[in-house]
This record gives C-alpha cells, sequence and structure tokens, in this order.
C-alpha cells in the first residue's frame, strides 16, 4: 500500500473546502491509505496541479463559481492525460444526470453527510491504486 493519497479539494469556498477534508478525515477507510488533501480555489490553480501530478483522486464542488465543478470535470477528463477519479458534489439530487453528463466517477450532494463522502472517496482511491499498483 502506498504511503499516502493525495485528494485535491476545488471549491471557491473554504467552508465547502473544510466540510470536505472533516467528512473525509485522515483516512476515509481502514484498506486505504492516510490522505493529504490540496486546496484549490480557482480553475488555473486545480489545471496546474493536475499537470504537476501525484493527485489520486478530485474532489470538485459543482456550484463553484466562477468555473463550476461540472464543467471543471468535463475539462479535465478532455484535457488531462489518466485523469484522476473524480468525485462532484452537487447542490440537489436531481443534478445527478448533470454529474454523468461532466463524466464524474462519483457524486455526493452537499452540504455532505460524512459517511457518504467518506465512503465514496475511499472506493474511488481502491480504484485508482489498483490502477496504478
Amino acid at each position: 500500500m502506498q504511503s499516502s493519497a493525495t485528494v485535491l479539494v476545488y471549491s471557491d469556498d473554504a467552508n465547502t473546502r473544510a466540510q470536505v477534508r472533516l467528512a473525509a478525515g485522515r483516512r476515509p477507510a481502514s484498506d486505504v491509505p492516510p490522505v493529504e488533501f490540496l486546496e484549490c480555489a480557482t480553475l488555473p490553480a486545480v489545471l496546474k496541479e493536475l499537470e504537476r501530478g501525484g493527485i489520486d483522486v478530485c474532489v470538485l464542488d459543482g456550484e463553484a463559481v466562477p468555473a463550476g465543478g461540472m464543467g471543471v470535470c468535463r475539462q479535465i477528463k478532455d484535457e488531462v492525460f489518466q485523469c484522476p477519479p473524480v468525485l462532484l458534489l452537487i447542490g440537489r439530487p436531481q443534478d445527478a444526470w448533470l454529474a454523468t453528463w461532466s463524466r464524474a466517477d462519483a457524486a455526493v450532494t452537499l452540504p455532505v453527510e460524512p459517511v457518504e463522502l467518506a465512503d465514496t472517496l475511499a472506493s474511488l482511491l481502491r480504484k485508482r491504486l489498483a490502477v496504478g499498483a
């Protein structure tokens, strides 16, 4: 097992980024490595970090402005070679079809429900780390 996993969290709202960090905790499940969070508040910062590499999962806020997480997800799925899995935060359950359009690997609703977010994040980490092994 790798020593840690890097999770990029994108939102223009510091409170949303904090919700994600607190809900996931340092280790979202016992069978995945501890996570280190990399926070981004702008699209250019997200693109810079993805270009740098080493990101295991992206958590994108679909309600972010001016660049919403759904559009960012679709863009990185098109432009980033071996794009990491994306967990999209959506405003309401009815927006799940938009998450599918954006090619997100999973979606959870805001406000974040800790158990759901941790379970979903752990699932994406398992898949990513299994592919990288």
